[in-house]
């Protein structure tokens, strides 16, 4: 079951247009962040839900998307997230969360992946403008911005040829994402 959800667990980047999710949904999906291990026990991120489709625009303009393709500037309009996450470190509580931030955003999209979602981990994002957008207090800090649709690409997982790590799409659109074998991971 855990590896049906990795597979499906893909960095999607084009969702359906007219499927929102509901901030009770993407409250259900912060939620599961409170069962996940935290460095010290700390506990210090927390998440800013924009689900309402002004502010999700005024978000969007302030990300990157998809750096190995450089003819693209991200999802067109009616492709783009029906919401978004943001993953803030409070501060006040630690100056570094250790790896908190990436477990709980992978948690997140198994999650969102669980209910039928898919979403994308972007931590390329013009830090200051977004901040306004936001109007967030000083002492939290932007660690990542998790987008989060209903995927409308099909991403598939390839056989990583000669150290070549490297995504691309093809002209049907699919995304092409290259995998290391297993024995290139276990060292024995």
């Amino acid at each position: 079951m855990l590896k049906e959800l990795l597979l499906k667990n893909r960095s999607y980047r084009r969702f359906v247009l007219d499927v929102r999710i509901s901030r009770e949904e993407l409250t259900e999906l912060v939620g599961l962040t409170r069962y996940c291990a935290s460095g010290r026990n700390a506990q210090a991120l927390k998440y800013k839900v924009v689900a309402d489709v002004d502010l999700c625009d005024k978000v969007f303009p302030n990300l990157a998307w998809a750096g190995y393709l450089k003819d693209w500037d991200g999802p067109e309009e009616g492709e783009r997230p029906a919401a978004y996450l943001i993953q803030l470190l409070d501060t006040s509580i630690v100056e570094n969360c250790l790896c908190d931030d990436g477990i709980q955003a992978q948690t997140i999209l198994l999650g969102a992946v669980e209910k039928g979602y898919g979403g994308c981990i972007i931590k390329a994002f013009k830090n200051e403008s977004l901040r306004e957008v936001l109007q967030l207090p000083e002492h939290l800090k932007i660690m990542y911005v998790i987008a989060l649709g209903k995927p409308k690409e099909t991403v598939v997982l390839e056989e990583m040829k000669d150290g070549d790590y490297k995504y691309w799409r093809e002209t049907d659109g699919s995304h092409h994402v290259p995998k290391r074998a297993l024995d290139e991971l276990v060292i024995l």
